[in-house]
């Protein structure tokens, strides 16, 4: 290749390839300058980050760390996609979910729907939406011939699907043009509860051998993999229960008489989306590529092997307070699911955890989609990620992970026993343990709770959605532990008529205490005690008067290590003596704590302490109720 089309200049001709050690080197130099004296792979090491399921991204990655057992989009093993075309020409299916019980106002979300962008429902029917015998009311005007229709109606799935089947024969849709998704999942339905209600097996196994029969667009069941996402599993633990929950299915087809190929061709695979964009796009590749294992061993065709994916961009990353940053999360969520080759995505509103979504909510969400497939060309594009060093590895390394997990849960007697022995129950909770403790640390930062939250927003408020099942694994969100911080400090405003506060004591010129002033006023208003930063610069003379306009009863000490050594003991004890009944310093004493705690500092912060329990016990010490 050339510059012009005469010059003879080649496009890279001086530039030598650089090595490997080359990099290697280069990195020890910056590491030095830090203090650290590492070589070789142990500097490449140091850039290193550890995540769930033990595995490790690295800072650089060759050639050398592609598997390369990719396969073609649309062959086994089907990590490249589905289908040959992928999402092409017109991109994925976008699935808007509803879960009003009012028939009529679904009926009139579902229109505004269809007629802006969503491509097919998600419909909560029974004890989670609308009632089963409402169903032809909430689908008034709907073409079911051209919007497939997903149920979701827990125990309730065989009188819904009848009605939806129902509904397809009194509008004269003809039996190879109905398309959709029954929603039978009794394996889901025990994780959610914990019970087994009696004869859904055998129910989901008729509607099985039902749609092979008569229906070839319909696919009768669900694997639903939500649950253990929503319990606070990894992405390994989701894919390995996603796989012993699918094998559960197929061996109950297979005793019900329905042939092996077409028992998989029965099976459509839910999965969360997160914004963790690299990793859901791993997650859903290294679905396809275990599922079609699964499929190859049982000796399915490529007609069966294929995993037909649903994803739904996750709840435990949406926060209830500052809600609007969840169109963020959700965006780039969608996008990792239309990159790593969902058939079909749901974009959750923002105001999901806050109640049922309104018009505008649900316009941002499948727009969402919409701007994705048709402005930025996602869907024209297969399998986007694919060639990447760096996702292949992923890939892979996410895949074994995943397939261990499953042997230990086949190895337990299989999913059904792993859930009834808490057997998955126990390695959810010890996995969002772990996650727990890195949000407390802020060292996972939440945007608009933990970091940059802002006291005085105002609540959105939404209609109460119906009660969702429980009984069975948890459901956990990213902000729960401050949520409840901040839910102490909104019952104290309601019946006293002020917020606790503290004033942020800073010291010296803004120059130096700035960035500890923004540290500790993120840090303890994600605990919603509102900081005061007036006056903007204390000294031991100014203190009292400080913290009597300020109206707190604690203080936090703010600025650089060199002012502090000149000042801080004195800054904290005037502030005791003017009535502070405790005294914070944000950052590292070092060698001076034993003087500063002398000097009256009762407690000292920094990156990396375990927020929660510092707030917590602040608001404990201020009064604040639990």
């Amino acid at each position: 290749m050339t510059l012009l089309p005469d010059s003879g200049l080649s496009l890279a001709a001086e530039f030598p390839e650089p090595t490997h050690e080359q990099w290697q080197g280069l990195v020890e130099g910056v590491l030095r300058k830090t203090g650290r004296n590492v070589s070789g792979t142990d500097a490449e090491d140091a850039l290193s980050t550890t995540i769930e399921d033990g595995l490790t991204t690295r800072p650089l990655y060759t050639a050398a760390d592609d598997p390369g057992d990719g396969g073609l989009p649309g062959f086994a093993p089907f990590t490249r996609g589905g289908t040959p075309s992928g999402p092409t020409p017109s991109g994925w299916d976008v699935r808007q979910r509803h879960a009003r019980t009012d028939a009529a106002r679904t009926n009139e979300a579902v229109l505004e729907d269809l007629a802006n962008g969503t491509t097919s429902l998600w419909l909560a029917v029974g004890e989670t939406g609308v009632p089963v015998s409402a169903l032809g009311d909430a689908l008034d005007g709907v073409y079911l011939d051209l919007a497939p229709v997903a149920l979701d109606a827990g125990d309730e799935f065989p009188a819904a699907a009848a009605e939806l089947l129902r509904l397809f024969d009194e509008r004269d849709v003809a039996r190879d043009a109905a398309r959709g998704t029954l929603g039978a999942d009794p394996l889901g339905r025990l994780a959610r509860t914990g019970d087994e209600t009696p004869g859904l097996q055998a129910a989901a196994a008729e509607l099985a051998q039902l749609c092979h029969r008569e229906y070839p667009g319909l696919r009768a069941l669900v694997v639903d993999a939500l649950p253990y996402h929503e319990a606070g599993g990894s992405a390994a633990q989701e894919l390995g229960c996603s796989l012993a929950a699918g094998v559960a299915a197929l061996r109950d087809l297979d005793a019900a008489g329905l042939p092996f190929e077409a028992a998989c061709a029965q099976l459509e695979f839910r999965y969360a989306a997160t914004a963790d964009q690299f990793l859901t796009i791993a997650k859903l590749r290294a679905a396809r590529r275990l599922w079609a294992r699964v499929a190859e061993v049982g000796g399915a065709g490529p007609a069966g092997a294929a995993q037909r994916q649903h994803a739904v961009t996750s709840s435990v990353m949406m926060t209830r307070r500052d809600p609007w940053v969840n169109m963020l999360r959700t965006t780039v969520a969608s996008l990792a699911a239309g990159v790593g080759g969902a058939d079909a995505v749901t974009v959750l509103p923002f105001d999901h955890t806050l109640g049922l979504p309104d018009s505008f909510a649900r316009r941002i969400a499948r727009n969402t989609s919409t701007i994705l497939i048709e402005e930025s060309h996602l869907g024209r594009v297969i399998d986007p990620a694919g060639g990447s060093w760096y996702v292949e590895r992923l890939t892979d390394d996410l895949a074994h992970a995943a397939w261990a997990w499953f042997q230990e849960i086949e190895r337990a007697g299989g999913q059904r026993a792993a859930l009834r022995d808490g057997l998955v129950a126990t390695r959810l909770a010890a996995t969002w343990e772990a996650r727990s403790e890195k949000l407390a640390r802020r060292r996972e930062p939440v945007t608009g709770v933990s970091e940059f939250p802002q006291l005085a927003e105002v609540p959105v408020v939404r209609d109460t959605p119906p009660p969702a099942p429980a009984g069975g694994l948890p459901t956990v969100h990213r902000d729960d532990a401050f949520e409840a911080l901040r839910s102490r400090s909104d019952a104290h405003l309601a019946s006293t008529g002020a917020r606790p506060r503290v004033l942020l004591a800073a010291l010296g010129p803004a120059a130096a205490h700035t960035a500890r002033v923004t540290f500790a006023s993120n840090l303890f208003q994600s605990g919603g005690i509102e900081p005061v930063h007036d006056p903007v610069t204390i000294d031991a003379t100014t203190a009292a008067d400080a913290l009597t306009a300020s109206g707190a009863a604690i203080a936090c000490l703010c600025s650089s290590d060199p002012l502090y050594a000149e000042q801080a003991e004195e800054v904290a004890a005037a502030l005791k003596s003017a009535g502070a009944t405790r005294v914070y310093l944000a950052g590292r004493p070092g060698e001076q704590r034993e003087t500063f705690t002398r000097a009256g500092v009762d407690e000292f912060v920094a990156a990396g302490d375990d927020a929660v329990a510092v707030l917590s016990a602040a608001l404990d010490h201020l009064g604040v109720a639990r």
